[in-house]
């Protein structure tokens, strides 16, 4: 029994019932959001620390053995994503100090935060397909409450393409669940993985592979259904897009590693091979959106479609070099791409706009805005000795080593349009000069308080960002173990069938 499974789903969830028993009181929610999600994060990293010493830990939920119960697995991969959702509550949760209005506060900012939090969690530590589902649903309610904060025209646009497309990704998903369940009569992913061994052959596994390959490559916004993405996370306030940025796509990413290297890896043939031109079609639909935008959220949100890309193609090579690039990616591209949506948030806060017709002469107003947005930026293009240098490095080798020359060729080609695509913010917003007052609205005023919030936690993912680049080696020590994991599933379903479960009974579980 780990009890500290538990820990980042519970905190959260806890925070959130905290923040509305306080529901009248503003100052008490803004506590519970910082100590609520500094929380999560000393809880993951203690369980990062076990986990990495201990090997793969089990909790079964109610004391039910697995796979008759509810099973919560934390191994390297799982803990990894936990980790970096702390990092990204806690950071979002200062900066939400002092971009948050009292307006959007009444109407439950915190609790949904604390709630979408748990979900990312609970979906990173699940060892059950079906809780996996709910919760996808816990994140998708949360998420869909907190786009329409505000319920300004542009957010209910955006919202309704958010939820169309992530609803029928559900659909999909809950199908999926429901014929797997009837094909081999348990929910516990480990003794399904175990069970399909079996099954080997049997073309109703190849269509509940492409089903759960399209449900979660819908939630990845992998192409080519990947438009609900751009069109609704430019639109909340700029906290919620650097939390959705950070965290909800990657969800959809850990799915697809889980399911594609526990469940569905006995024979990778045609459904690594759509994954391949899927993760090229990805990257390149992204990068030439993002080319063709001037609105500067609008620009890094097709560039999360891109940087899916380069996640997705190191699963679909599915080799030890190739998965150790796709986690090394993950762990590089939640951070940066949470730091340059704060960027963006900080811009905006100082000239009131997201256009970069209208935003000009930082890098002499405010020069070390413009240092805390090139870390992020030259990271995000793979610049060295940045984190997106190594990241895009192993990737890249891994497709040579392959033989994928067409899908390696793009990834190089996407780096460089990367590159122009920060290049034109650099150029648009930083380096030329400031445009006639008659041009602009006039500058809102910004306390120091309220700026020194703000510039906080862009500092903090600046450094981790250096940190990673700089220590490559640990790190890159750290994604190797994690897909030594991945590439032998009888490690995990050894820990969660052999913690107390009954091996080999082929009974049916109770979903």
């Amino acid at each position: 029994m780990n009890p500290q499974i538990a820990l980042p789903i519970l905190i959260p969830l806890l925070a959130g019932a905290v923040s509305l028993v306080f529901w009248r009181s503003r100052g008490m929610q803004r506590f519970v959001a910082v100590a609520g999600t500094g929380g999560l994060l000393v809880t993951s990293l203690w369980l990062l620390a076990t986990v990495r010493r201990d090997g793969i830990l089990v909790m079964q939920m109610g004391d039910w053995p697995a796979p008759f119960g509810i099973s919560l697995v934390a191994d390297l991969l799982g803990v990894i994503m936990v980790v970096l959702t702390g990092v990204i509550g806690f950071a979002v949760a200062l900066y939400s100090l002092a971009t948050i209005g009292r307006g959007h506060e009444a109407y439950g900012y915190f609790p949904l935060m604390h709630l979408l939090l748990a979900g990312v969690a609970g979906a990173f530590l699940t060892g059950d397909i079906f809780n996996l589902y709910v919760w996808f649903e816990v994140m998708l309610v949360a998420s869909f409450a907190l786009l329409i904060l505000g319920s300004e025209k542009a957010q209910m646009e955006g919202a309704i393409k958010y939820v169309t497309l992530n609803l029928l990704s559900s659909v999909i998903f809950l199908v999926a669940v429901g014929l797997l369940y009837g094909m081999v009569g348990t929910l516990n992913m480990a003794d399904i993985a175990r069970r399909l061994a079996s099954l080997e052959g049997n073309g109703m596994v190849d269509v509940l592979a492409m089903m759960f390959m399209v449900a979660f490559g819908i939630k990845a916004a992998a192409f080519p259904l990947f438009f609900w993405l751009p069109a609704s996370y430019h639109t909340p306030p700029v906290a919620v897009s650097a939390l959705f940025a950070g965290l909800l796509t990657k969800v959809g990413v850990y799915a697809l590693y889980r399911v594609f290297t526990l469940i569905f890896h006995h024979s990778p043939g045609y459904t690594h091979e759509i994954l391949l031109w899927g993760a090229g079609l990805t990257m390149l639909s992204g990068v030439l959106g993002a080319a063709a935008q001037f609105e500067f959220r609008r620009i890094l949100s097709f560039h999360i479609v891109s940087q899916i890309g380069y996640m997705i193609l190191g699963l679909a090579l599915f080799t030890p070099l190739a998965i150790i690039g796709g986690v090394f990616y993950i762990m590089h591209h939640i951070i940066v791409k949470t730091n340059l949506f704060l960027v963006s948030g900080i811009v905006h806060r100082l000239r009131a706009s997201y256009e970069l017709k209208k935003l000009g002469g930082f890098y002499r107003s405010h020069p070390w805005l413009a240092v805390l947005f090139l870390i992020p930026a030259l990271s995000l293009a793979g610049m060295p000795p940045l984190s997106g240098f190594f990241a895009k490095f192993i990737v890249i080798r891994a497709g040579i080593e392959a033989e994928a020359y067409g899908v390696t060729f793009i990834a190089l080609l996407v780096g460089l349009l990367t590159l122009y695509s920060m290049i034109k913010i650099w150029a648009e917003v930083f380096w030329k000069t400031t445009p006639p007052e008659g041009d602009v609205d006039p500058y809102p005023e910004v306390s120091q308080r309220e700026l020194w919030l703000m510039t906080a936690p862009v500092i903090g993912l600046a450094l981790c960002t250096l940190f990673i680049g700089l220590n490559a080696g640990p790190i890159h020590a750290l994604a190797e173990a994690s897909a030594a994991e991945l590439l032998d599933p009888e490690r995990y379903i050894e820990a969660v069938l052999g913690s107390g479960g009954e091996r080999g009974t082929g009974g049916e579980t109770t979903p």
